[in-house]
């Protein structure tokens, strides 16, 4: 296998990451849209107007990655709706999410672009959401060549995979974060961020950091999810199970196994009565998780068993979209740096603040 890594980056997460940690005060402050929308002027932009905060971030991330970490091979996937398969699933899968702001939705349109110009393939369609492509090219390419994913978002972690050396660099919402976790995972070692060579405000997850910092195996964060949902994205899970949920999971290992043996004991009372006492005094589970797992409710009400599959099918991260592409056609060697360069000139975006002082 070659030791030359292929960098899959979430970008949907990176330029809204680079967005909001630029904005002008009086947005980031603002109580409603339309006072946001009164200071928009004040958003970095070029001369005719185009929206450039986020933008300058994710070029600069680029130049970074491209210098310090030298990955062989590069992809970006960006989320292009909401509406996608997912919501034929379940209607208010990320419903509760506002609407894009109007300067971050003209960058993802132009980024991407960018992107694409400069020779990085970039993946993104109506159907599928960024990290079901990132998830497809992990399991067309894993046993190629090792594989890092760049992200905020926490889905991500169930791709993690120590037999094939699938790794994600996890982005902290602050560098003191990402620096407690070098404390604690490589402090022992005698290691340091400068040492390990990942880029700034990321911490790298391998399966033994997954399981230590959410208490289940990268395989089993879907099931996770399954019980205890994802506000971010709308995913109900099951009410009341929450701090249960690794206990349970490390016990039976999938949402369909915990489910398998609870009908099994509903069989017999004296059953039912033993596995929530075993739950108590051998998993230490203080308060029975029983009724909320079962609870039917009323006609259109989604909770209990049905929840938990539901929440547990909407959290998984499909592996199976067809892509024909060929591990060389990620290869950085096709990147156009000087695309790049002419972007920042085209959008007044200075050299020296993406690739550094010394242009």
């Amino acid at each position: 296998m070659s030791e030359r890594k292929f960098v899959i980056v979430d970008g949907s997460s990176l330029l809204s990451t680079c967005y909001y940690a630029v904005l002008p005060r009086e947005i980031m402050f603002a109580k409603t849209d339309e006072e946001k929308e009164k200071h928009y002027g004040k958003i970095l932009h070029a001369s005719d107007g185009t929206y450039t905060n986020g933008i300058m971030g994710v070029l600069k991330a680029v130049a970074s990655l491209l210098k310090k970490q030298q990955p062989a091979y590069m992809a970006f996937v960006f989320d292009k709706t909401r509406d996608t398969f997912r919501r034929e699933l379940y209607p208010d899968y990320k419903g509760t999410r506002s609407r894009t702001p109007e300067p971050l939705k003209q960058q993802f349109v132009l980024i991407e672009r960018i992107l694409e110009e400069a020779g990085f393939k970039v993946l993104y369609s109506g159907r599928y959401e960024a990290d079901d492509y990132a998830g497809s090219l992990v399991h067309k390419f894993r046993e190629q060549v090792p594989v890092v994913v760049m992200t905020k978002d926490h889905d991500y972690l169930q791709l993690v995979s120590d037999a094939y050396n699938v790794r994600a660099w996890m982005v902290q919402a602050r560098q003191e974060k990402a620096e407690e976790l070098y404390d604690k995972y490589y402090g022992l070692y005698g290691l340091d961020k400068a040492s390990v060579n990942l880029p700034e405000k990321t911490f790298e997850f391998t399966a033994e950091t997954v399981y230590s910092e959410e208490g289940v195996w990268p395989e089993q964060i879907t099931d996770l999810k399954g019980i205890q949902g994802d506000t971010s994205d709308n995913i109900p899970g099951v009410r009341g199970v929450a701090s249960a949920a690794p206990l349970l999971l490390g016990e039976y290992g999938t949402v369909e196994n915990i489910y398998e043996v609870i009908h099994e004991a509903e069989q017999d009372k004296k059953e039912l009565k033993e596995l929530q006492d075993f739950w108590k005094n051998s998993l230490g589970i203080s308060r029975s998780p029983y009724k909320s797992l079962t609870k039917t409710g009323k006609e259109g009400e989604l909770c209990g068993e049905a929840a938990a599959r539901l929440s547990k099918e909407l959290a998984t991260i499909k592996t199976d979209i067809p892509l024909d592409l060929e591990l060389e056609d990620f290869s950085v060697s096709f990147c156009k740096e000087d695309v790049l360069r002419e972007w920042c000139g085209k959008l007044d975006i200075k050299i020296a603040s993406v690739f550094g002082k010394s242009e």
